[in-house]
């Protein structure tokens, strides 16, 4: 027992060291409240795995050409005095497309017609002669040398003649004109080149991994950046059974109808060979897919609960992947917001309804 007038000096002290003891006192209502507080939902867009057909294809890109291309030469030399077609022109086989000053040819052609008038009159006496017997045989023989000679001239004359009209050798449109009329062009200058309106083809060369999935016969698409991305239905045309060693390619021919003539040779395309297909698969959109290095993931959502879910994927279809493990028909998966969630996080799904269709 302290004596009183201790007692009264210590007891301000004791007050002082109860109240921060009271203070840290466990089960105070204060401490009840916050313990009692739930972490926050996270908000979440999801999307319900629906059941759909899915493709693998091989992409590439090249050129859309034609089958059949020619640059059209003047076989004489003449100045170009009629220009008679013009780029874009569809023309036929044997149309005139210019004509050249043919004058001096058409003069050499009729002389040389004359002269083989003469030497046919001449062999047509000296043949009567002959069976008379009043010529010797080697005569009869030099005249008739002379008489075929002078028809061979005769010909090429003609010819000569006649390819003053530059003619199409194919089918097709007028792709481009490389002279003008008054020019004076030389023999084999390029004066037009043609094109063939169908078909369209486009040549890939493919990697040799890829060789024994491509066959010919397979149907393939084409979306043409030129026309707005418009799509193009394609097949495998031919396939070339020789691997180039310098590249390890092997080149691919696709065809590509175009009833519409829509399409223009030179147009950049880009491919897609289709060489499996698949249906009625589990889908989901590729967003769901967690951006990880374990593996694909995806989160699903229960009772407000998103749990973590390993899955396989398969062939993807545009926006679409095939999951052919860790899904089942119904279930639904964070397609926005799955970046920061933690195995079995508290989710609201934001927006209206309870999920989105992929």
């Amino acid at each position: 027992m302290y004596p009183p007038a201790t007692f009264r000096r210590l007891m301000p002290l004791a007050l002082v060291l109860a109240l921060p003891l009271a203070a840290c006192s466990p089960g105070t209502a204060n401490d009840g409240d916050r313990s009692a507080e739930a972490p926050p939902s996270v908000p979440v867009e999801l999307a319900t795995t629906m059941r759909g057909a899915v493709a693998a294809s091989w992409t590439g890109t090249a050129p859309i050409e034609v089958d059949e291309e020619a640059t059209v030469v003047a076989r004489v030399a003449g100045e170009l005095v009629a220009l008679l077609a013009e780029e874009g022109d569809v023309v036929e086989v044997g149309q005139v497309l210019a004509r050249l000053d043919g004058d001096r040819l058409r003069l050499e052609m009729r002389e040389a017609e004359a002269n083989l008038g003469r030497l046919r009159r001449d062999y047509e006496r000296n043949l009567e002669m002959f069976r008379r017997g009043l010529i010797s045989s080697e005569a009869h023989e030099m005249l008739r040398f002379e008489l075929e000679a002078m028809q061979a001239v005769y010909e090429r004359r003609a010819l000569e003649y006649e390819y003053t009209a530059i003619r199409a050798p194919i089918p097709g449109v007028i792709a481009e004109r490389h002279v003008r009329a008054g020019n004076t062009i030389n023999a084999g200058e390029p004066t037009f080149r043609i094109t063939s309106r169908a078909p369209l083809l486009a040549y890939l060369f493919v990697p040799e991994r890829e060789f024994a999935r491509l066959s010919a016969g397979q149907s393939a698409e084409v979306r043409v950046d030129a026309l707005g991305g418009d799509r193009f239905p394609a097949r495998v045309k031919r396939i070339s059974p020789v691997i180039d060693p310098a590249t390890g390619t092997f080149r691919v021919t696709l065809e590509i109808p175009d009833p519409d003539q829509r399409l223009r040779p030179g147009m950049f395309g880009r491919f897609a060979v289709v060489y499996e297909r698949r249906e009625d698969v589990l889908l989901v959109p590729r967003v769901a897919l967690l951006d990880t290095e374990g593996g694909d993931a995806v989160f699903v959502v229960n009772d407000g609960t998103a749990r973590r879910q390993d899955v396989i994927t398969g062939f993807t279809a545009g926006e679409l992947i095939e999951i052919s493990a860790g899904l089942t028909d119904g279930d639904r998966v964070v397609v926005v917001g799955q970046n920061a969630l933690r195995d079995g996080a508290s989710v609201r799904v934001a927006g209206q309804g309870s999920g989105r269709q992929p």
